[in-house]
């Protein structure tokens, strides 16, 4: 194990639940960096169901691991009693688009000061392989075993227009920049949404990519993403960066203690 790993993982948690070649593992090792220069002791997290929700399980901290689509609502609360904390969310496309959709909306629109990190894998995961809110068309799985008719969510435009205040996309083969987009947003006042594109080499690999190596699926995963400068994308790219960032909207819990007052 790595110092950072020694530092703030808890040895009686490990090894992680996480497959050989899943990106989620090097997402776990970004936030650590990112926490080694933040700062641990002033933050917590919460997580739902899934592959990502499993991340902050295994960090050194007061973590709620909570009901599947359910981490926004509580994280929604937990911030509104306890002002002072960063609260970090951990889920993945499904957890977050799908069920939990209507709490990611409107925790933007309302602008809660929490920081939501959505682990993008294009499918569910742990529960079998099935199509996802973040389904590319035309991909088969357990699901849609004739392609898939549904036009995935582009989740940062659904963040910008939900009223996000930081919005950014990284993918995990760029672990240098989740670290520092990640440090950006859990130091921005306001709701901030990174999505992170990570390679799922099981369940993804089987179905989506029709492959089976990791390390075909993090090629893949690395050529398709673009500058968020690019004009045009590509059939299967995507752009990356931070693509909205306001520093001018009060928070929710601002607005509670002006009326409060």
């Amino acid at each position: 194990m790595n110092p950072l790993g020694k530092k703030y993982l808890r040895k009686e948690a490990l090894p992680t639940i996480f497959c050989p070649g899943c990106g989620h593992g090097t997402v776990l090792n970004s936030t650590l960096r990112m926490l080694d220069k933040v700062g641990l002791e002033n933050f917590l997290f919460v997580s739902g169901i899934g592959c990502s929700s499993w991340l902050p399980v295994f960090i050194k901290a007061d973590v709620l691991h909570t009901l599947h689509g359910r981490a926004v609502a509580v994280a929604t609360g937990l911030k509104l009693v306890q002002p002072d904390k960063k609260v970090m969310v951990f889920n993945g496309d499904g957890d977050n688009m799908a069920i939990g959709g209507n709490h990611f909306i409107h925790a933007a629109r309302r602008n809660i000061d929490i920081t939501v990190v959505m682990l993008n894998n294009y499918i569910y995961g742990m529960t079998g392989g099935q199509a996802s809110p973040g389904t590319p068309l035309n991909s088969k799985t357990k699901t849609s075993p004739y392609g898939s008719h549904e036009k995935p969510f582009d989740a940062v435009k659904l963040a910008i227009g939900a009223g996000a205040t930081f919005v950014a996309r990284e993918t995990s083969a760029s672990p240098i920049k989740i670290t520092r987009t990640l440090e950006k947003a859990v130091n921005h006042r306001g709701f901030s949404f990174v999505e992170i594109m990570s390679q799922c080499p099981t369940q993804a690999g089987r179905n989506i990519y029709g492959k089976s190596a990791p390390s075909d699926i993090f090629r893949i995963l690395r050529d398709s993403a673009v500058s968020k400068k690019d004009t045009e994308l590509l059939q299967g790219q995507f752009r990356t960066g931070i693509f909205h960032l306001d520093e001018e909207t009060p928070v929710y819990s601002q607005k509670i203690e002006v009326a409060a007052s």
